[in-house]
């Protein structure tokens, strides 16, 4: 089991499965191609087997060293599912697992410790985005109410509904044909409307949704300072071993040189 161990925990072994997530990113992409499925259709279908074979394998292999363990770390669950999801057969009825495959990609995120960190500061960041989502829904539903009462009447198609509003005001948010496809036109039966539109834009583009990176920002800071914190740790207590077994040493040596001295003494 401690040999099994070693091997998926070598470095090798984590970068030949990188490599084989890449190649099988590719072979999925080229899968989509009408002119490479004419090519070499049957080749892609192969290769693409043949490595989810190897990552079956390569699961299996970490059950076996990790045990009950397995099932404690989230990222081993997470492959699971992902090459889980290729193994169900792709009937009629369950056509679009074939598209969740493309998943498969997704287990760099596992085996590539900088994404894994990333990923843990976002989901870190998830409480504290919980407050600026409701404060951002507060803000939309004040200017969806407003929106649809000043301009609902003139432009039913954008502010008709609190619905219709609010999509409207999401592309204001995005920025994304905002002034000449809305907002100008508005201003042509409302002239006063940039009263209206200039505040939301602030309050949401450039305040709001910096809230948002502030907060993510600060999680991914914070999961990266605890991870330097548990790597300063464990080189901390190598060097503490290394210095206990260098004193184990020196009095084995000292012990040897007085028993050294007392023969010849004596």
């Amino acid at each position: 089991m401690q040999t099994v161990k070693s091997l998926v925990e070598s470095r090798r072994f984590e970068a030949a499965i990188t490599v084989l997530i890449v190649i099988n990113a590719v072979t999925l992409g080229l899968e989509t191609s009408e002119t490479a499925m004419a090519a070499a259709g049957p080749t892609l279908i192969l290769i693409d087997r043949l490595i989810l074979g190897v990552f079956v394998v390569e699961l299996a292999l970490r059950f076996v060293a990790y045990r009950g363990a397995f099932f404690r770390d989230p990222w081993r669950i997470f492959d699971l599912f992902v090459v889980g999801i290729a193994l169900v057969p792709a009937t009629a009825g369950l056509s679009v697992l074939r598209a969740l495959r493309i998943l498969r990609v997704l287990r760099l995120v596992s085996v590539v410790p900088s994404l894994r960190r990333v990923v843990g500061g976002l989901i870190a960041a998830l409480p504290g985005m919980g407050s600026i989502v409701l404060l951002l829904g507060l803000v939309y539903y004040v200017f969806a109410v407003m929106a649809t009462k000043l301009f609902g009447s003139a432009f039913p198609d954008w502010f008709g509904t609190i619905g219709l509003s609010a999509y409207s005001l999401f592309q204001i948010m995005t920025l994304e044909s905002w002034s000449m496809g809305i907002v100008r036109p508005v201003m042509e039966v409302y002239p006063w409307a940039w009263l209206f539109f200039i505040p939301f834009i602030v309050s949401t583009t450039f305040t709001v949704l910096n809230l948002f990176i502030g907060i993510i920002v600060s999680a991914m800071q914070a999961e990266h300072d605890a991870t330097a914190a548990a790597e300063r740790s464990a080189l901390h207590d190598e060097q503490a071993t290394i210095l206990e077994e260098l004193r184990a040493l020196r009095a084995e040596v000292r012990a040897l040189r007085a028993a050294d001295a007392e023969e010849r003494t004596g």
